[in-house]
C-alpha cells in the first residue's frame, strides 16, 4: 500500500498537483495545493498538501515563504506515523535550508530524511521522489557521492513504480559536481564530467526518449552543453538538441532561470563574444545556490580570457576560487563544530543526541564514512546479493604532506575521491575508509569486472595533473579487490574479504609501476 492509498479526501487533486510540479508547472500546483489545504477535513490530505506546497515554493525561489511553509508542514505531519511523509519533508526543507545559508540546519534535515526514507516498508512512487529531493540536497551541499547514491535508489525504486528511467536522469547533479571541479582549478576533470552528461543525452536522444526527459532536465542538459562550449570543446550535434533550445526549458523554476541566463554567458563565449559574455554577467542576478557562488566569477575569467584580459582575467578567476574555498570551509565548520552545538531548540537538541556518533559522512570528501560502507555493505549482502568490495590505498600520500602541508593533502584527499566517483559504473558505492584509504563496493559484479574497474581507476589517477596541484610529488593509487563469500557468519566473511583485499592492495603496491 502507497502513501496516496492512505489519503481519503481529493486525491486526484493531489495527484495532478504532483503531476504540473514533475512538468515544471509549480505555480499551477501551488494554486491546486492552497485549495486543498484551505477545504480539506482529512489530516492526510492536508499534510501532504503542505509538504508538496514547500515543494512548489523551492521549485519557484520563494525564499521568504520558507520557514512558513517548514513549520505548518512539520506541525501537519508530526502526529502522522508514516516514515515517507517525515523523510519527504526533511529532504525538502534540507533544500529550504541550504537556499537560506543554514547549513547546519542542512545537514540535519538530511540526516533525518534519509533515516526516515530508510525506515519506509513499503516504497512506492512517492518513497521514490523523496530519495530524488533527498539527492537534490546532497548534491547542492556538495556531497557528490551521496547524491549519486540516492538519486540511485530514487531511479530503482521508480523503476518498480512504473516511472521511466528518464524522470530520474538527474543531469544537475553531475553538472554541479563538474562546475565544483572546474572552481577547484580541475578544468580537466570537469569536461570529462560534462562529456559524459553529453553522452547520456545523446543516448536519449538516439533511442527515441528524449521526450520522455523533465523539463528540469533538459535544462540541465542545455547549460551542460553550453558550459562545455564555454571551455572549448567542440560539440558533437545530437539531432536537435541543441544548447539555445535546451535551455528554453524549465518552465517556472527558479534554478532553470539561473540555468538559461549562465548559459547565454557559456554561449557568447563560445560564439566568440566574450565581451558581451562579460556584460551579460554585468547585468544578470541568479542564486548562488543554483551552481555555487563562484560559477559567476568563473565564467568572467574564461570570458575575459578568451578577450586576451589576462591579468583581469586571472584576478577573476582568483575570486571564483576563494569563493569555492569559502564554501567548502563554511561546510567543514559545520561538522567540526558539531551540529548539536548550533541548535538551540531543545527538542532539536534532544533529537540531535539520538544521531551521536551517528555521522554517516566524511567531512573533508563528501564520501560515506566507514560506518556508512559497513552498514551498506551488510544490506546488500544480507539480501543474498554477489558483491566485490575493493582497498584503495594512495601512492605517494606520505611525501605530499612532508612536502606541501596537510592543507595540500587535504587538496589531494578531495580530488581523488572525485576522481574515483567519475569513473566508477551506476550503482557502484564509494567510501573513504579513512586516512589516505578509500573503499569501493561493486554489487552483482565478479573479479573480471572488478579487475577493469581498478584499472580505471588507476588511469584517471594516473592522468591527473598533480603537478600544477603538489609540485614534485606524483601521487598514484594501488589497489585490491576481494569477493565477500556467503556462509553463516555475515561479519566473519566481510572481515575475511577486508583482509584479502588489504592483502591484494599490498601486493599492488610492492609491484613495479610503469614509468
Amino acid at each position: 500500500m502507497g502513501w496516496l492509498d492512505r489519503v481519503h479526501d481529493q486525491v486526484d487533486t493531489l495527484s495532478h498537483a504532483r503531476a504540473l510540479q514533475e512538468a515544471s508547472r509549480s505555480a499551477e500546483s501551488y494554486t491546486l495545493l492552497e485549495r486543498v489545504i484551505r477545504t480539506t477535513s482529512d489530516p492526510a490530505a492536508r499534510a501532504d498538501a503542505m509538504v508538496q506546497r514547500l515543494s512548489a515554493l523551492i521549485n519557484l525561489g520563494r525564499t521568504a515563504e520558507f520557514t512558513r511553509a517548514i513549520e505548518e508542514a512539520s506541525a501537519a505531519v508530526r502526529d502522522l506515523a508514516e516514515p515517507y511523509l517525515h523523510g519527504h519533508l526533511n529532504a525538502l526543507a534540507a533544500l529550504a535550508a541550504h537556499h537560506q545559508g543554514a547549513l547546519d540546519r542542512c545537514v540535519t534535515h538530511l540526516v533525518k530524511a534519509a533515516r526516515a526514507l530508510n525506515a519506509v516498508d513499503d516504497p512506492d512512487r512517492d518513497t521514490a521522489w523523496g530519495w530524488h529531493d533527498l539527492a537534490m540536497a546532497y548534491s547542492y551541499l556538495s556531497f557528490h557521492g551521496y547524491a549519486l547514491g540516492a538519486i540511485e535508489r530514487a531511479r530503482q525504486l521508480g523503476l518498480t513504480a512504473g516511472i521511466p528511467e528518464e524522470t530520474f536522469a538527474a543531469p544537475g547533479i553531475r553538472l554541479r559536481n563538474a562546475v565544483a571541479l572546474d572552481h577547484n582549478g580541475d578544468s580537466d576533470g570537469c569536461l570529462r564530467v560534462l562529456r559524459d552528461v553529453a553522452t547520456d543525452l545523446a543516448q536519449f536522444v538516439h533511442s527515441g526518449r528524449a521526450g520522455r526527459l523533465r523539463p528540469s532536465s533538459l535544462a540541465a542538459y542545455g547549460y551542460s552543453a553550453a558550459r562545455q562550449a564555454a571551455l572549448g570543446d567542440t560539440l558533437e550535434p545530437i539531432g536537435d538538441a541543441v544548447p539555445s533550445r535546451l535551455l528554453t526549458h524549465g518552465g517556472d523554476s527558479a534554478r532553470a532561470r539561473d540555468l538559461r541566463q549562465l548559459g547565454m554567458v557559456c554561449l557568447a563565449v563560445a560564439d566568440g563574444r566574450p565581451i558581451e559574455a562579460v556584460a551579460r554577467l554585468d547585468t544578470i542576478r541568479v542564486s548562488t545556490e543554483t551552481l555555487g557562488a563562484a560559477e559567476p566569477a568563473r565564467l568572467r575569467s574564461i570570458a575575459l580570457a578568451r578577450a586576451g584580459d589576462h591579468p583581469a582575467a586571472h584576478r577573476a578567476d582568483r575570486l571564483a576560487f576563494r569563493l569555492a574555498a569559502q564554501r567548502n570551509d563554511r561546510l567543514r565548520d559545520v561538522y567540526i563544530d558539531g551540529i548539536a552545538a548550533r541548535i538551540d531548540h531543545e527538542e532539536m537538541r534532544r533529537e540531535a543526541a539520538r544521531y551521536e556518533g551517528e555521522a554517516l559522512t566524511d567531512p573533508l570528501t563528501g564520501l560515506p564514512n566507514r560506518r556508512r560502507l559497513e552498514r551498506y555493505i551488510t544490506a546488500v549482502v544480507t539480501r543474498g546479493e554477489r558483491v566485490v568490495i575493493g582497498v584503495c590505498d594512495l601512492d605517494g600520500f606520505k611525501a605530499v604532506n612532508t612536502r606541501h602541508g596537510h592543507h595540500s593533502g587535504d587538496l589531494v584527499l578531495q580530488r581523488i575521491a572525485g576522481v574515483i566517483n567519475r569513473v566508477m559504473r551506476r550503482g557502484d558505492f564509494v567510501a573513504r575508509y579513512g586516512g589516505d584509504e578509500f573503499v569501493v563496493v561493486l554489487p552483482d559484479t565478479g573479479m573480471t569486472e572488478a579487475a577493469e574497474v581498478a584499472r580505471r581507476i588507476e588511469a584517471a589517477v594516473r592522468n591527473e595533473d598533480w603537478e600544477s596541484l603538489v609540485p614534485g610529488t606524483p601521487v598514484g593509487v594501488s589497489i585490491g579487490f576481494a569477493e565477500v563469500s556467503g556462509g553463516s557468519g555475515l561479519r566473519d566473511a566481510l572481515s575475511v574479504a577486508f583482509e584479502q583485499a588489504d592483502r591484494e592492495m599490498l601486493r599492488a603496491k610492492s609491484r613495479p609501476r610503469a614509468s
